[in-house]
């Protein structure tokens, strides 16, 4: 496969209380040219953690990340290096993410201006990505509270592109807006991968909505991805007795939906994480080792990877109907 990005044995570690806190735990993952990874898992799994150690801004205890072969490295005063420019990063809150003091125009231009644009063409640039996105140029002179959620998104969209990506990391750009503009970024974020050929690591908690837009999914527990495969394959034939979880959890819009597996405790906290499986706690499918033996990610016949041990030593899939409602 022709990789955009190489992510090998990524580790991030934060420090509370004079304590380690490994908020991502050895992450292998890859981003193909016109691929949309979506990366799913609970809140406080480390899918943002994980998503800013992509582009460089949160340091890394240990592993890779190479963009298009080269190397990221933690951003640092002296900005992002030209070969590395192409990576860039849509925030969660985009009112947090822009400038209030400044127009939307003047913020999109900035990056064009550094990259050796003249300020006039950075100027019709910032106009032609605002009508790509649905807004207009009209967006150029105002400011950010002029706009309504969904808006400020797409502005967040227009100055990632503004650098012509070829790859984004995209870190829950849905989750503070209605289900109306939801389905709009959606859909702008798909146009726009199928306009131009990038890469797109979509972060979310809603494993409906990453379902309609990616072509692979991966599920994040607790630091760890637990299953990478399809997105037919992870929706249709769920492995992990996790992700198994998160899809029975979600409501038919039939209201035919049985009762969510329901998963014992909470997630557990990262500065203690259980030994073995992380997941064994709360497992239903749980056995005598599972405390033990720390489960790699593994190859099932199909061709996706579960770091399950029940899983990879039968290589069968018990169905999802069968453990419903338990």
């Amino acid at each position: 496969m022709n990789e955009l990005l190489k992510i090998t044995d990524l580790s991030v570690e934060y420090r509370r209380n004079g304590r380690k806190i490994r908020a991502v735990a050895g992450v292998d993952l890859t981003l193909a040219p016109g691929e949309i990874l979506g990366l799913v898992g609970e809140s406080g799994c480390g899918k943002s953690s994980l998503g800013k150690a992509i582009v460089g801004i949160e340091k890394l205890a240990s592993g890779e990340v190479q963009f298009k072969g080269n190397v990221v490295k933690p951003l640092d005063r002296r900005g992002r290096p030209p070969e590395l420019r192409n990576l860039q990063m849509i925030f969660q809150d985009p009112y947090g993410s822009i400038n209030p003091r400044r127009k939307i125009g003047e913020q999109i231009a900035d990056g064009l201006i550094v990259a050796g644009k003249p300020k006039k063409e950075a100027f019709q640039i910032s106009a032609e990505l605002l009508e790509k996105v649905g807004l207009g140029a009209t967006a150029l002179d105002r400011y950010a509270h002029q706009f309504s959620g969904g808006q400020r998104q797409r502005i967040a969209i227009a100055r990632a592109l503004a650098a012509s990506p070829d790859a984004i990391i995209a870190d829950e750009p849905i989750s503070a807006l209605d289900t109306s503009s939801q389905a709009q970024v959606s859909n702008l974020l798909v146009s726009l991968v199928q306009e131009f050929g990038m890469g797109v690591i979509f972060i979310s908690h809603d494993l409906s909505v990453v379902r309609k837009i990616s072509d692979r999914i991966a599920v994040m527990y607790l630091g760890k991805i637990v299953e990478i495969g399809t997105t037919e394959q992870i929706w249709n034939h769920p492995s992990h007795p996790y992700t198994r979880a998160l899809i029975s959890a979600i409501p038919k819009a039939d209201g035919n939906s049985n009762m969510p597996l329901d998963l014992p405790g909470d997630v557990p906290n990262p500065e203690f994480p259980p030994a073995g499986c992380r997941f064994h706690p709360r497992c239903p499918l749980v056995q005598v080792n599972c405390d033990k033996d720390v489960p790699e990610l593994r190859r099932l016949k199909d061709g996706r990877d579960v770091a399950c041990v029940i899983q990879t030593l039968n290589q069968d899939v018990i169905p999802l109907e069968s453990i419903k409602g338990r």
